[in-house]
């Protein structure tokens, strides 16, 4: 364990921000009948990260040409979509697979595999028709069997019975009413279930997905060099010709230590690296041979408590530590103030749900805090222990923080750093932890996938969250097709969650790009992903 010293030492300390991709993110309801000709779906009120950039180049876009892009860790996790776990695995994943249908950067659903679609006026059967002469990057054309295998395997309707992803749960059965059609019948009304259909597809004949990943996307799988590289390339015969790849080749390089991302970058080893730390992005200012291209990260930084171990099941306790905490101080110490500060499990890209205002619910106040403490028998404080994944170092810096800034109240918190797969096994799957500092961020276009992980029944509510309330608000929301009704439900969890000290919201953390000037075209998506098709050599 480290501890903190002052605010200069830890800007010293090396740091590469990357979080946890559990699950998550925008809003696009629809509601009654609707048609997916325009290959559009709303997403009204959603919100992407702005580019602010010194000097973007110009010049026109060269077809061709091979990137390298650092990346602070190898993947940790399977190469399989409908089980990776991991943010860094998912990325990579995003430029191989497509669902029916495929996020843009404004937050729309548009159709991919799937040509169209429509929903139901009940909003229990989606319809897609499919797209004529995709195929999978083994050179197979997709089929409506791979397509319907694909939804199956997510549902757990192929296998033991258990879903891969917990929302296709709400799937009764998939049917195939011709070659070019596919019919999705769900157990209970879900105006929001297009979102996750951006999950992949993937061929039913596919033998090993863990490490040799089959998808439609406009790059394919080449290698996997442990602790070494993760190559993809052009796909050739990718199916939306006005979206082909610029560029021929993409390598993942893994940079373990963030010391030398800035040597790499400079030395022509790097061309890109994603979440500058503010050392590096120091470093680059005034660099004539890079942009920086500044943005949000899309997650929810937060110390998450566990709400079934003493003393953190007394919600004094966990109201007492949120006091404690100076939120704008995490944010100064470990990225020069940049970030959003949040109050609850959304983040301002999720637009018409966010709500600024639960940011301010938990403003530092230490006799607060020690009276809370005093109330709920802890006078002179208790012992805290904070475990973090050892290769998230932002992650670490901010438990650094939050370390120091108890004591104010007389609780001792000490840092368990683990390994990743540690982090996986014990503290998420297990929930074996008092707390943890992780960012949680978005998967899918919904509004709540952030929300039904609070659920008590949810296997992914790690924290051990329990409120009947909440229970209730979340049936409500899933049985509403009312969208104005969806958003008030939706903030009604949201401030509880606040209200009930869940957890210590933090921020949703800046994301600072760097691109080598040979390049362009870098685009902010509102999801946790870097789409590389859009990436190309300037002429």
């Amino acid at each position: 364990m480290r501890e903190l010293v002052s605010k200069g030492e830890i800007m010293k300390k090396r740091r590469s921000v990357i979080a946890l991709l559990l699950v998550a993110a925008l809003t696009v309801v629809l509601g009654g009948c609707q048609d997916g000709k325009d290959g559009k779906a709303d997403s009204s009120d959603t919100a992407s990260s702005q580019v602010s950039t010194e000097s973007i180049p110009t010049g026109e876009p060269v077809m061709g040409g091979s990137i390298t892009v650092g990346i602070p860790q190898d993947i940790e996790d399977s190469l399989d979509p409908h089980k990776s776990v991991a943010a860094g695995t998912k990325e990579i994943l995003f430029n191989i697979y497509e669902g029916l249908v495929k996020p843009d950067e404004e937050g729309n659903l548009n159709d991919a595999v799937a040509e169209s679609h429509s929903i139901s006026e009940d909003g229990k059967v989606y319809t897609f028709k499919l797209r004529n002469g995709v195929k999978f990057h083994d050179g197979t054309t997709v089929t409506a069997e791979d397509v319907k295998y694909s939804i199956e395997r997510c549902a757990g309707i192929i296998g033991d019975g258990t879903p891969f992803i917990e929302s296709f749960s709400n799937v009764d059965k998939v049917e195939i009413p011709d070659e070019n059609t596919i019919d999705i019948y769900l157990k209970e009304a879900d105006t929001e279930f297009l979102a996750y259909l951006t999950v992949a597809i993937v061929p039913e004949h596919a033998e090993d997905l863990e490490t040799n990943p089959v998808g439609t996307g406009p790059f394919r799988y080449v290698s996997r060099s442990p602790q070494e590289n993760i190559i993809i390339e052009k796909f050739d015969d990718y199916w939306d010709t006005d979206n082909q790849a610029y560029l021929d080749k993409v390598t993942y390089r893994i940079v373990k230590d963030s010391n030398a991302v800035v040597t790499n970058l400079k030395s022509g080893t790097l061309d890109m690296y994603v979440r500058l730390n503010s050392t590096q992005l120091a470093q680059l200012q005034g660099d004539s041979d890079f942009t920086i291209y500044d943005g949000g990260m899309n997650l929810v930084q937060a110390l998450y408590l566990n709400n079934a171990v003493e003393p953190l099941n007394d919600v004094k306790v966990r109201q007492a530590l949120c006091y404690a905490a100076d939120r704008q101080e995490v944010l100064d110490m470990i990225a020069d103030g940049k970030g959003t500060i949040i109050g609850s499990s959304m983040f301002p890209a999720f637009g018409k749900y966010y709500m600024p205002e639960l940011a301010d619910r938990y403003e530092q106040n230490i006799e607060k805090a020690k009276e809370l403490l005093t109330e709920a028998g802890y006078p002179d404080g208790f012992e805290l222990t904070i475990t973090v994944p050892n290769n998230y170092q932002q992650h670490i810096d901010t438990a650094q923080v939050l370390v120091e800034q108890f004591k104010a109240i007389g609780v001792t918190a000490k840092i368990q750093q683990v390994e990743w797969d540690s982090w996986l096994s014990d503290t998420y799957a297990d929930r074996n932890f008092q707390s943890t500092v992780v960012g949680v961020d978005a998967a899918y276009l919904t509004g709540r996938a952030l929300l039904e992980r609070f659920t008590s029944t949810s296997s992914k509510n790690f924290i051990n969250y329990n409120n009947e309330e909440y229970d209730k608000l979340y049936q409500q929301v899933k049985a509403s097709t009312d969208e104005n009704e969806q958003i008030e439900l939706y903030k009604k969890m949201e401030t509880l969650l606040t209200d009930d000290a869940a957890n210590l919201y933090i921020e949703d953390m800046a994301c600072e790009v760097v691109l080598r000037n040979d390049f362009a075209g870098y685009t902010f998506y509102p999801l946790y992903v870097q789409n590389m098709a859009k990436i190309y050599k300037v002429k």
